[in-house]
């Protein structure tokens, strides 16, 4: 496993906990420390018979990556790194003949702007070397676009409308956090926002659109229309998709402090110089923020994530909505996290274990909608995501 942050953190207690899968494993990354407090805490709290080994490497570096990969001679790799390093795991892993799965895809650290292009351009050389790629194979994306196809399998003929709707209804007492990565977290929500409708895709001002949406077991919230990069694939796997949207719930309070550090220059990607210097703001900012791992520890609440689908079954038009929700406080007890890592983390693991075990196994570069979605859910009830259903009630409306 490449990176460890509050992602990697749950990831490596997940495997551990999987020992009978993940007999031995290495977590490495380019601060040693992170790596060796992970395994620390793995060895305090989580009891295993899993063979843990850390190292130190840098992921922009594919000989260093490849030098680590066949000293290790892994059967896989699990990158939870930043996704501007996706590329470089990806052609390490080639060079060394093993398996990839990641949790993000590739964007340039130059420009804010993601998409599936560059990782999707890798297939004929996966497929050609016999190995796996499996992308974004966290919760949004990876768990949603499995609901999208278990919706595919099991209640539609015919997907027409989805809405893809992320509540984060948790509290970490700080004036202002990212949940996660904040320099990937504010560029994300920075962004003009983007959905697909009729066959293209429709451009919208950040936040632009809102509405408040009704969360099971959580809380009515007001969310807003993001672009997220499962709607690239699912548009194209799913050609019934009229229309496909992607909210996530924001406070108040921290839309404001993002209003005020955007209009200041703070988010900005341009690197300046200080003092001789070069760095961006947006990248100073993440330095000055808290560490999104350090929120674990106070925060309550829950989140809960979902798919609402409506199209026709035999004849009949319906709606349907497939979700998890998950408690930050129970998370923290369990694995030393707080519920965004943990919704990330786990469905990584799980991916992970259903290429080992050769049930999610084929060559190529995949996206999670692909494959089929009922063991992955399946390994979500057992392993702390149990996942829920609710028929003929429409959350989100048109």
């Amino acid at each position: 496993m490449i990176g460890a942050g509050g992602v990697g953190g749950v990831v490596a207690k997940k495997m551990a906990q999987n020992h009978a899968v993940f007999s031995e494993f290495m977590i490495a990354s380019r601060t040693l420390s992170k790596c060796e407090q992970i395994k620390k805490e793995i060895e305090q709290f989580i009891p295993t018979k899993s063979v843990v080994t850390t190292a130190k490497v840098d992921a922009d570096s594919v000989p260093e990556l490849v030098a680590l990969i066949r000293e290790y001679q892994p059967d896989m790799v699990i990158n939870v790194a930043l996704p501007y390093q996706d590329l470089t795991i990806m052609d390490a892993c080639l060079e060394t003949g093993v398996h990839y799965l990641d949790t993000a895809n590739y964007e340039p650290k130059d420009v804010a702007k993601f998409e599936y292009s560059w990782q999707w351009a890798y297939r004929e050389r996966f497929e050609k070397a016999g190995l796996m790629a499996l992308l974004g194979c966290g919760f949004d994306p990876g768990a949603t676009q499995a609901f999208t196809a278990y919706h595919a399998k099991h209640h539609f003929d015919e997907i027409h409308y989805l809405d893809i709707v992320d509540c984060n209804n948790g509290s970490h007492g700080k004036a202002f956090a990212t949940n996660f990565n904040p320099e990937i977290n504010i560029r994300e929500i920075t962004a003009n926002g983007r959905y697909w409708e009729n066959g293209g895709w429709v451009e919208t001002k950040p936040l632009e659109i809102s509405q408040d949406i009704y969360y099971p077991k959580v809380a009515t919230r007001k969310s807003y229309v993001l672009y997220h990069e499962e709607l690239e694939s699912l548009v194209v796997n799913f050609p019934t998709i009229k229309r496909a949207r992607f909210w996530m719930t924001f406070g108040d309070a921290y839309i404001k402090h993002l209003s005020v550090l955007e209009g200041i220059g703070m988010t900005s990607i341009e690197p300046i110089k200080i003092k001789g210097v070069e760095i961006s703001p947006l990248e100073f900012l993440k330095a000055v923020l808290p560490e999104p791992s350090s929120l674990a520890a106070n925060y309550t609440g829950q989140t809960c994530i979902g798919v609402q689908a409506k199209g026709v079954k035999d004849g009949k038009e319906k709606v349907h909505f497939v979700y998890n929700v998950c408690d930050h406080a129970e998370t923290y007890k369990e694995v030393q996290a707080q519920g965004i890592s943990y919704t990330t983390g786990v469905p990584a693991m799980i991916g992970a274990m259903l290429m080992l075990q050769g049930t999610w196994k084929r060559a190529g570069v995949w996206n999670v909608e692909q494959l089929d979605p009922d063991p992955f859910i399946a390994a979500m009830n057992q392993w702390g995501l149990p996942v829920d259903e609710l028929a003929g009630i429409e959350l989100v409306k048109d």
